[in-house]
């Protein structure tokens, strides 16, 4: 249905009506079928969340939550950051929206999509775009659309600590090094390094005692498996008695330094270990 018949007439549909796990948003009480993610868009949405939830200073972030902007409009971004929770179903409000845009996307309910976002106190949506140049639509409500190519950032003040990379939002390494970043950052490291210069710190303390090389290794392990239990908290998954053991007794940094990595982007806790064996 068109934007100027939505405007004339409302239908009849209330969000409260809608069950989650419904296909449907709403848009002034009409129905707006949601259909499966094209394979433009199915990667780019994980990579999306991943680099935003991870951000230090986010409280939330969600893959297609609803958010009731009103009695007949429900809207679900690819995804939310910092959504506040309604005494219902539905969250109420998000100030942060990305969506991705790919083949088929239907432009006219985008648009429509995103003023009633903004409309409903939501800061910024953007519009990630997977046909053409690569490139990040920024709309907010006092401002005209900014345009954001691929190496350049973009910024949300007071809902995200660090600026994020556009390609960060279409490359899946480009992705886990922000995730990374972010995760590093929300426990005091600027970045790896900072975590590798630690560990060699802790190691020439130890080596002053216990002979300087066997220090520096043993340090900079122990720092590898205390960012790898940080990382797993972080991502609010606890450690079995025997993943904890495994981390334990891991002496290969590459191999603690591979399960860090995996810790981002694993859908499980026990992937984080499949095909990596620790030496004994």
């Amino acid at each position: 249905m068109s934007d100027g018949v939505r405007n004339r007439q409302r239908g009849p549909f209330q969000a409260d009506q809608i069950r989650s796990g419904d296909p449907y948003e709403l848009s002034q009480g009409h129905p707006i079928f949601c259909a499966p993610t094209g394979r433009d868009g199915t990667g780019p949405n994980g990579l999306g969340f991943a680099v935003l939830d991870s951000d230090p200073a986010v409280i939330n972030a969600g893959v297609d939550t609803g958010i009731k902007l009103a009695d007949d409009t429900l809207r679900a971004p690819d995804v939310a950051v910092n959504f506040r929770a309604g005494a219902g179903t539905w969250a109420e409000s998000a100030p942060l929206a990305l969506e991705y845009a790919g083949r088929g996307q239907d432009e006219a309910d985008l648009k429509v999509k995103i003023r009633e976002l903004l409309g409903a106190g939501t800061r910024w949506v953007w519009v990630v775009r997977l046909v053409g140049p690569r490139r990040v639509e920024v709309h907010s409500p006092d401002a005209a659309v900014r345009v954001a190519g691929e190496g350049e950032t973009l910024e949300a003040p007071g809902v995200l600590a660090l600026p994020v990379p556009v390609r960060a939002l279409f490359e899946r390494d480009a992705a886990h090094e922000v995730t990374l970043r972010n995760l590093l950052a929300a426990k005091g490291y600027a970045n790896l390094d900072a975590l590798r210069e630690e560990g060699r710190e802790e190691g020439r303390e130890e080596g002053r005692e216990e002979g300087r090389e066997e220090g520096a290794a043993s340090g900079r392990l122990e720092a590898l498996r205390t960012a790898l239990r940080e990382t797993f908290v972080a991502r609010s998954w606890p450690l079995s008695e025997a993943q904890a053991a495994r981390v334990a007794a891991c002496a290969d940094p590459a191999t603690l330094t591979t399960w860090i990595t995996r810790v981002i982007t694993a859908g499980e806790p026990d992937a984080v270990f499949e095909a990596v064996t620790a030496p004994r």
